[in-house]
């Protein structure tokens, strides 16, 4: 990796005269139809390949658990549900695959439920309108395939069971998701599920399942490596199609007015939507493809400065599941050859750092909290508690970048503003953080709630990991 100094990184910030991701929205939106649908052919065509349809396809029966008791579906069901949450995507998605293959055997209709609250953690508007409006794009996906799609008020826990139960469903397929709140949901559906309703949940936003991967928590990408690495010759397949579902349900969902969704939600409406990066599964394929025409053949040696273009961008989509890290792995890695060093580290950042990411917070119960911190990164944050501080902010202060250091306002500014900060520009933001509050409990605080509220991609498990890494140094061995 390349290490940029602080002078450096001062060098930068007067050098770039604006943010590159303003460009990156032009280029982005003037891609041709004719081209992006090429694109996205071949890969429909790439499934087609794979199977028919999941029925004719060998499911690895490794990606799911079960979380209940129940194993089997009722025979005289009349319906499947794919409760989808973190994975807002129809094709290159096993869990909604999975719900098709137990509806196909079943002969029965298959359903989609989102349970959207009306608040969650830290999250703005912004967050809420990307989101909203990539399960916009599912529901008219899903129509075509005669699929039906329900949007439901309220958590899993407290609106599934019951439309579950007046629906005699047969089963319900969800997604996985490591934190604590979409864990208590998965709880609490499961308590108030009817005992006979097999709850399946499966790992679809991985490429190794998170409970494949390790069986306990890793301490570094090193001790993960290889474990995921030895297993990607049975994980990174290509996918069979989703296919049109032949078993129409017998109601119709209830209609869904979306723009109310949006504005229905209790979240900061003073954080707004941003341009460079539009919500659905369309619009992520778009970014992919401008990466990997444009941009991949510098990921190795540019992606670690600030003033470059040469991040893939696709985080946005990647937390909200709107398109599958395993399909651009896929399309990625088909320019091994040509760009070797550059393929090698994107798949080191997109398999083997956001896996662990997804380990860390499924194993470490604090992952939010200095509790979770390693015994050394606690001692040494302890033994400098009483440091004296040149500058103590407010939260309110860092979030408006009112701090008298120009390179860390603008990167506040343009998260902000555009929802993004650079990977590696996050790492000086951080520490700042916690050279300027009074405690490093303030300091992951605020550095979570920042970018929670503003980044599109806040509330993921490579935020936790990243905040906490910056400040504690967690996923780094100790040199004592």
């Amino acid at each position: 990796m390349r290490f940029f100094s602080i002078k450096t990184f001062c060098k930068m910030a007067s050098a770039a005269k604006k943010p590159k991701l303003s460009t990156l929205a032009s280029v982005n939106t003037e891609e041709t139809t004719t081209d992006l649908n090429s694109f996205m052919q071949k890969i429909q065509a790439k499934r087609e390949e794979t199977a028919e349809s999941i029925l004719h396809y060998k499911f690895n029966r490794k990606r799911l658990r079960i979380i209940s008791q129940e194993q089997t579906v009722s025979d005289n069901c009349e319906g499947i549900v794919y409760w989808m949450s973190r994975d807002s995507r129809v094709q290159d998605n096993w869990a909604f695959l999975f719900a098709q293959k137990l509806a196909l055997k079943n002969e029965v209709p298959l359903h989609v439920c989102f349970c959207l609250i009306s608040k969650y953690l830290d999250a703005s508007v912004r967050q809420f309108h990307f989101l909203v409006k990539g399960l916009e794009k599912v529901a008219a996906e899903c129509k075509k395939l005669n699929i039906s799609f329900h949007l439901l008020e309220g958590s899993g826990a407290e609106a599934l069971p019951q439309w579950v139960a007046d629906h005699k469903i047969g089963a319900v397929v969800c997604d996985f998701n490591p934190l604590r709140v979409p864990l208590g949901w998965l709880e609490g559906c499961k308590k108030k599920l009817k005992k006979d309703v097999p709850l399946i949940q499966v790992d679809a936003h991985n490429i190794v399942p998170c409970w494949e991967a390790s069986d306990k928590q890793e301490y570094s990408a090193r001790t993960i490596r290889n474990k995921i690495n030895s297993k990607l010759s049975e994980y990174l397949t290509d996918f069979p199609p989703l296919i049109k579902h032949p078993f129409t349900s017998k109601f119709e969902p209830e209609p869904i007015d979306w723009d109310e969704a949006i504005e229905s939600r209790e979240a900061d409406k003073s954080v707004g939507p941003v341009n460079w990066a539009r919500p659905g599964y369309d619009e992520a394929m778009k970014m992919l493809k401008s990466f990997i025409e444009k941009r991949l053949k510098i990921f190795s040696s540019k992606r670690n400065d600030p003033t470059q273009d040469a991040c893939s961008n696709l985080s946005p989509w990647f937390h909200f599941g709107q398109i599958s890290v395993q399909r651009v792995a896929l399309c990625v890695q088909e320019y091994k050859t040509k760009h070797t060093e550059c393929v090698n580290a994107f798949l080191e950042e997109a398999i083997v750092r956001r896996e662990l990411a997804d380990n860390f917070c499924f194993y470490c119960e604090h992952y939010d909290s200095i509790k979770g911190a390693s015994n050394w990164a606690q001692k040494t944050l302890d033994d400098h508690r009483k440091d004296k501080r040149t500058h103590i902010y407010s939260l309110e202060q860092l979030s408006k970048a009112e701090t008298h250091d120009e390179l860390w306002n603008s990167a506040q500014l343009q998260l902000v503003k555009e929802g993004k900060m650079h990977g590696f520009l996050r790492m000086y933001w951080c520490k700042k953080i916690l050279e300027w509050t009074s405690t490093p409990e303030d300091a992951l605080r605020y550095s979570i709630y920042l970018n929670d509220h503003y980044s599109i991609d806040g509330r993921d498990p490579n935020g936790y990991v990243g905040q906490y890494g910056f400040i504690i140094h967690n996923h780094l061995i100790s040199i004592n």
